[in-house]
Order: structure tokens, then C-alpha cells, then sequence
């Protein structure tokens, strides 16, 4: 029999090859042998195992590891679980980190570097479109966690191996490493200053007044942020016209990107909410819609918001 521990991030192709490769070992029974599949379909029992207890009301309400086992076929998967609310998950915690890249101010990032969008955005941006744009479930589905680490360990060393690196790592696990980028900022790239605005903004009923406001929050963001946030919108349109493909549409690719570019400050939450439910309730469909409203609109311009900006500072 093997132990197969499978890593809280790993994808069904980084467990498979390994549970297949098992299959192919030679058994202790002479001439018998294994069914065909048998790694892709025990990990497949494996996911429907732990989609069962992720919706067990008490796997959800206990902070306790659950451990359990499926076996088949003479080879034995031993994994454990353990629930942790979105809320948590996503927690940012303040940082003072001056070098790297991750957990450092955009701002920061991008003065050091001499670059309106910071490096690591533009390298992974680059590299999902050169190879993973039509990749089904692009953004989605989650990398090798020890390969995201390992992409944040050279960008964080600003190593000079990171374009090598980059063309030899499974594209999932870049576009993770760009997800986490994002989540590990000290604030979110839309900022907690303009949180509760973007929360009213995407409320209104009214096309024009939404309109008007959205665009007037995108030119409140420090530069940085909305450069690189332009830069990253256009990415994901580009993504989505791939859809028939990839099956990444706007909306899936808001439900991704939105909560992570878009969250209350810890204050924030505090003061108006009192559980992880409600937060998930309240926030995350409309961080989500503020992502689509943004994803769904023509074209935006920095120069042409800049713009903007000195007409309605001069027309008073």
C-alpha cells in the first residue's frame, strides 16, 4: 500500500501522476494487475470526500483536523482537513517590510523599481497569456502550493533565474502566485480609504449617477494602484474572450479576483459586522459586482480619467 498526502493547494494533476505511477509498481500477486485510471479516479473520490465534509454543518462549525482515508485498489489516500472562514483566509496584517515584493506598498514596489506596474504583475500577466490563456479554469483552479512558494521566493530575491523559472513552472501555479501577490498587499489595491465608497457606488440605481461615481473612485486611487489595476482589467478581459475555451467569464474571473483586490479594512468589519457569515452575506456579492461593473465597462483610459480629473477640478 502508499501514503499519498496531498498538499491543502495541489491541483488533480499533481496528485494524480503520482497515484498513478503507484499503479504501475509491480503488485505482490503475480499477474495481477491494477484497472486502468485508478490514481484519477481514487482522487476523485478523494475530492467528493472532501466537498461532503466541507458542507457538514459540524466539519464548519469544529476548528479541529479531521483526518479520514479512502483506499482502492491497493493504494490508500490518508488526508486531514481542517475549515477556515474566507474571512481569516483572507485577513491582511499590517507589514513594515521595506524589501521584496510581497506584503511591500505597491507604491513602494514600483518607486524601487522605476515601473508603473510592478514587475512581478507584468511578468505573470505575460507568461498566462503567452501559454495559459486558453487553460480551462485559468485563475480557478489552485497551483502546487510548494510552486507558489517557490515563485515568491525568487521574486521576493528578485532572482536572476525568475524568467527561466517562470517558463519552466506549471501555469497554474504562476497565475496563483499573482492571486497571491495581490492578497499578501498590505492594503488592497483598491484601497481601504475607498472601500465603504465602492460599496454605495455599485448600489446605485442609477446608470448615470453609477456611473459617475465609479469613474470618479477609480481617479481617487494613488497612481500605482490604478495603473496597475487598469493593467490587470484589461488582462482579464483578454482572459475572457477565451471563454469557449477556458471557461473563464467576466463573472467567474470577478468571483476570483474580486474579494482579493477589494476588502474591508479589519476597522472596517469590525464596526459594521459581527461574523464571518455576514461578511461573506454583505461584502463579497458586492465586491464581486464591483469587479464585473469595472470588467463589463469600455475601455478606460488612464490619460483620459487624468483628464477628467483636471476638468472637474477647474469647473466650479
Amino acid at each position: 500500500m502508499t501514503d499519498v498526502l496531498p498538499q491543502p493547494d495541489c491541483s488533480l494533476k499533481a496528485v494524480c501522476e503520482p497515484l498513478e505511477r503507484c499503479c504501475l509498481d509491480p503488485l505482490e500477486e503475480p499477474g495481477s494487475k491494477r484497472p486502468p485510471n485508478t490514481g484519477a479516479r481514487l482522487w476523485g473520490r478523494v475530492r467528493s470526500k472532501l466537498l461532503r465534509q466541507k458542507l457538514d454543518p459540524q466539519t464548519v462549525e469544529t476548528k479541529n483536523w479531521h483526518t479520514d482515508v479512502i483506499e482502492m485498489n491497493g493504494i490508500k489516500v490518508e488526508f486531514s482537513m481542517k475549515f477556515t472562514s474566507r474571512d481569516m483566509s483572507l485577513k491582511r496584517t499590517p507589514s513594515k517590510k521595506q524589501t521584496g515584493v510581497f506584503g511591500v506598498k505597491i507604491s513602494v514596489v514600483t518607486k524601487r523599481e522605476r515601473s508603473k506596474v510592478p514587475y512581478i504583475v507584468r511578468q505573470c500577466v505575460e507568461e498566462v497569456e503567452k501559454r495559459g490563456i486558453e487553460e480551462v479554469g485559468i485563475y480557478r483552479i489552485s497551483g502546487v502550493a510548494t510552486d507558489i512558494q517557490a515563485l515568491k521566493a525568487v521574486f521576493d530575491a528578485n532572482n536572476k533565474d525568475i524568467l527561466l523559472m517562470l517558463s519552466d513552472m506549471d501555469i497554474n501555479a504562476i497565475a496563483g502566485t499573482l492571486k497571491l501577490y495581490f492578497r499578501e498587499l498590505p492594503e488592497p489595491l483598491l484601497t481601504d480609504r475607498l472601500y465603504p465608497a465602492f460599496m454605495e457606488g455599485i448600489a446605485l440605481s442609477d446608470p448615470a449617477a453609477k456611473e459617475n461615481c465609479m469613474m470618479h473612485l477609480l481617479r481617487s486611487l494613488p497612481d500605482p494602484n490604478l495603473i496597475t489595476f487598469l493593467f490587470l482589467l484589461e488582462h482579464l478581459k483578454r482572459v475572457a474572450e477565451k471563454e469557449p475555451i477556458n471557461k473563464m467569464s467576466l463573472h467567474n474571473l470577478a468571483t476570483v479576483f474580486g474579494p482579493t483586490l477589494l476588502r474591508p479594512s479589519e476597522v472596517e468589519s469590525k464596526a459594521h459586522l459581527t461574523s464571518a457569515a455576514d461578511i461573506w452575506s454583505h461584502d463579497v456579492m458586492a465586491q464581486v459586482q464591483v469587479l464585473l461593473y469595472y470588467l463589463q465597462h469600455p475601455p478606460i483610459s488612464f490619460a483620459e480619467l487624468k483628464r477628467n480629473t483636471l476638468y472637474f477640478s477647474t469647473d466650479v
